[in-house]
């Protein structure tokens, strides 16, 4: 045991006879101790806390709490006055001591793979004070392992894969368990690896674990996947060590070790004759028994009567060999096809080859079955020629077309349907297939005529062909040539003698354009033309050729020359065409100066300075011509004012409050005023008018003395009346009189009028009301407008 300071071995006490509790020697090398103050074959040793371990066994499952060792120190008397105390891990709760003891005792059972020692520090201290009787020292407490734990496999399962027919001893993968258990301490941890289901095809490694093949040529294609159960033992594999297991699943690779065979050695085959080219006509296979890139084919015809008609080619999803056709098969020609299908690895692996050859062979027999076909046209297309005169009915071609089929059905021939306009100039026999022309024909129009025929089967109208049939439409002579463009031809006054002065050609529109020749003369030639010649230059142009020198415009300006025009179709057509041909102006170079009408004028003296005046003169009377009529339609349009639009304008400009009398120039009076009516020795109504001056109006007539009365109580009313506006303001009043022709004047009743009144009688009222009676007389005005024209009137006139 373990005391305070001094240390004491006392055999006695220690735990030989159980197991795991070993007392570990000092450092010192202690023998033996004894009570204080004894000799003989005690050996005392004085120092302090020595170090030593403790240890108690894993998995205790006794009833009472497992002892561990015992502390003590010289300074206990036995008088339980030193107290013993325990701290560190698990004091208290895993490790308990006797205060006064110091014996100390597991409370429970303990893992050593959990925690495998445990650190405490023990003190001893004076029972009634708790004073510390010497400084406080550690220990350690180590759990002593049992084999507890059996191995196990932590990735398990396991996946591996190794190639087939492998060798004895190939590789395969590699096993390893582990032991929680102390690998210092016994066998616990010392783990044996051995086979227990997959024998005889697999063998392992007792120590390393490695997974090795026992048996040869293990074959895919026989068994492919192999289920291996591994076990891991401890205690070195003996009797009563615990073991763990774990599953291999081991997978054989595939290699190429099995040539393709067919699953027969003939295929029969059946095609229509109407396949496509290049469609499927057929599938064959060779079966591998290999996997993979391994179990790839290829299929190739081995060259025989086939005579290239089919092809073969391998589908990349099922590695099935389809059949091609590559040329149009025909029943009535050929029945049937052999040829031989060769099927080969295409991925080869030389560890096998002596396996044999890796390819197989299979005859193909194709029988070819009839179809009800179509008419055959005996061309593909067909070409006619016809010339654009050919008259109606005439054959122009025929189309032929046959049933092959071994019934040989008879054709009929149509136009496509619907026929299009093309073919309606064309009709064509149904039963021989000839074409004639049901329409005239025009090359200029339509030069080229494509048309569509359809043959049918009588015995299968279903079946039909087609072909295209292409109509040229052949020119003929039949229009006359012209001269090309209108020529504008001239001669110039100083031109000589033989001078071409016009190059000249001709068209057509037969054809062919470019094929063409044209013969250009004057037919003049016989008659002593004096003036102009046609030269042909052999080329389809011609020369306007001068044939005498001084032409001049004064003389004459015009010439007209006949030109005749010959093609060299058949039949010749020919035509004359006229050129107009002036006489100009030119310089000493030739270049054309003026062809105006100056030379018209010339003959009777004039020079042209002369004419000039002339026009200038008549410019000016027409002048004069226009600007009087204007003035006189100006002077009947001609009112009171310019127009009824500036009256109007003055009265809306003015429509502001007065100033009083002493504004005088917010407003020129003077545009109100009409100047033909401004008489002299008149008053001004824009200043104020001296008393007794005012004019009075003077009776015209025994029959407006009434209206003269009237005018004159206003206007003394007026006069006298101190709240009166500005004299430059407008009174108005209303007097109907008694027996009135005109009826009321009133501005306000005039606007329930609605049929318009005659005037003229304003015009018997005198110069007064002269302007008044001008402007009711426009009959274009409406009721409403001719009233307020008659008071803005009426207030000029009073200004006036």
């Amino acid at each position: 045991f373990v005391i305070y300071n001094k240390v004491y071995f006392c055999p006695n006490l220690l735990p030989h006879n159980r197991p795991g509790h070993d007392w570990p020697r000092s450092p010192a090398g202690m023998l033996a101790a004894g009570h204080r103050g004894g000799s003989g074959g005690f050996q005392r040793v004085k120092r302090g806390w020595v170090w030593n371990q403790f240890f108690v066994l894993e998995e205790y499952m006794g009833s009472d709490p497992q002892y561990v060792g015992k502390l003590h120190t010289d300074l206990d008397k036995g008088d339980s006055a030193v107290k013993y105390t325990l701290s560190g891990e698990g004091a208290g709760t895993i490790f308990t001591i006797d205060q006064t003891t110091g014996d100390i005792h597991a409370l429970r059972s303990l893992d050593r793979e959990e925690k495998p020692y445990y650190t405490l520090r023990a003190q001893a201290v004076d029972m009634d004070t708790n004073r510390p009787l010497e400084p406080e020292s550690e220990f350690v407490i180590k759990v002593q392992d049992i084999n507890d734990n059996e191995p196990k496999f932590l990735e398990g399962p396991y996946t591996a894969s190794v190639p087939e027919m492998s060798p004895v001893g190939t590789y395969v993968t590699k096993v390893t368990a582990t032991d929680a258990d102390d690998p210092t301490y016994g066998n616990s941890a010392r783990v044996v690896y051995s086979i227990l289901h997959g024998q005889p095809y697999f063998s392992v490694d007792p120590k390393t674990g490695i997974i090795r093949t026992a048996l040869p040529n293990m074959d895919r294609e026989v068994k492919e996947l192999y289920q291996v159960l591994i076990q891991a033992k401890d205690m070195g594999g003996q009797l009563g060590g615990l073991a763990g297991t774990t599953t291999i699943n081991i997978t054989l690779s595939d290699v190429n070790d099995n040539p393709p065979r067919f699953s027969k050695s003939i295929f029969h085959l059946r095609v229509p004759e109407s396949s496509a080219v290049g469609s499927a006509v057929g599938r064959i296979k060779a079966h591998d028994l290999d996997i993979g890139k391994n179990a790839e084919v290829d299929y190739n015809i081995i060259p025989g009567d086939e005579r290239g008609t089919f092809d073969i080619t391998t589908n990349e999803h099922n590695q099935e060999g389809i059949i091609i056709l590559r040329r149009p098969l025909d029943y009535e020609t050929r029945k049937a096809y052999t040829f031989k299908v060769e099927a080969s690895n295409a991925h080869l692996d030389s560890r096998f080859h002596s396996f044999g050859p890796f390819k197989d062979t299979a005859t193909v027999k194709i029988n070819i079955l009839d179809v009800d076909e179509p008419p055959v046209f005996s061309k593909p297309s067909y070409t006619m020629n016809i010339h654009e005169d050919t008259q109606l009915g005439t054959t122009i071609g025929a189309v032929t077309a046959q049933d092959l089929d071994a019934g040989s059905s008879p054709v009929r021939y149509v136009f496509r349907n619907p026929p299009s306009d093309l073919d309606s100039f064309f009709d064509i026999d149904p039963v021989t297939g000839t074409i004639s022309i049901s329409e005239l024909l025009d090359r200029e129009s339509i030069a080229q005529h494509n048309i569509s025929v359809v043959a049918t089967k009588v015995n299968n109208p279903v079946l039909t062909s087609r072909v295209s049939v292409t109509v040229h439409i052949l020119d003929v002579n039949e229009f006359p040539p012209e001269l090309a463009i209108p020529y504008e031809t001239y001669v110039c006054e100083s031109a000589r003698v033989g001078q071409v002065i016009q190059v000249i050609s001709a068209k057509d529109e037969d054809l062919p354009m470019s094929g063409q020749k044209f013969s250009f003369r004057s037919p003049q030639e016989g008659m002593n033309s004096k003036n102009f010649t046609i030269k042909d230059f052999g080329n389809n142009t011609a020369g306007v050729v001068t044939l005498r020198s001084g032409f001049r415009r004064r003389t004459q300006e015009i010439y007209h020359l006949p030109v005749f025009i010959e093609d060299s179709g058949l039949p010749v057509k020919n035509s004359t065409s006229t050129l107009t041909i002036r006489v100009c102006a030119c310089n000493s170079e030739g270049a054309l100066l003026t062809c105006n009408a100056e030379a018209i004028f010339l003959p009777v003296g004039l020079s042209t300075g002369a004419l000039i005046a002339i026009l200038v003169c008549i410019v000016i009377l027409l002048v004069i011509v226009v600007l009087y009529v204007g003035v006189r339609r100006q002077k009947k349009k001609e009112t009171l004012m310019t127009s009824k639009e500036d009256i109007r304008d003055n009265v809306i400009h003015y429509d502001d409050e007065g100033g009083g009398e002493e504004d005088t120039h917010a407003f020129d009076m003077g545009t109100l005023r009409n100047p033909k009516a401004i008489k002299e020795n008149l008053f001004r109504r824009d200043v104020k008018p001296e008393a007794g001056s005012v004019p009075r109006p003077a009776a015209t007539s025994q029959d407006s003395a009434d209206i003269q009365n009237f005018i004159t109580e206003r206007l003394q009313e007026h006069d006298g009346d101190t709240s009166a506006p500005p004299y430059d303001s407008l009174a108005t009043y209303a007097y109907e009189g008694e027996g009135s022709v005109a009826e009321s004047l009133s501005s306000i009743e005039s606007l329930n009028g609605e049929t318009e009144e005659d005037y003229d009688y304003l015009n018997e009222w005198g110069p007064r009301f002269k302007t008044l009676a001008g402007i009711f007389g426009d009959r274009s005005e409406s009721q409403t407008d001719v009233t307020s024209t008659a008071s803005t009137t009426t207030t000029a006139e009073n200004k006036h």
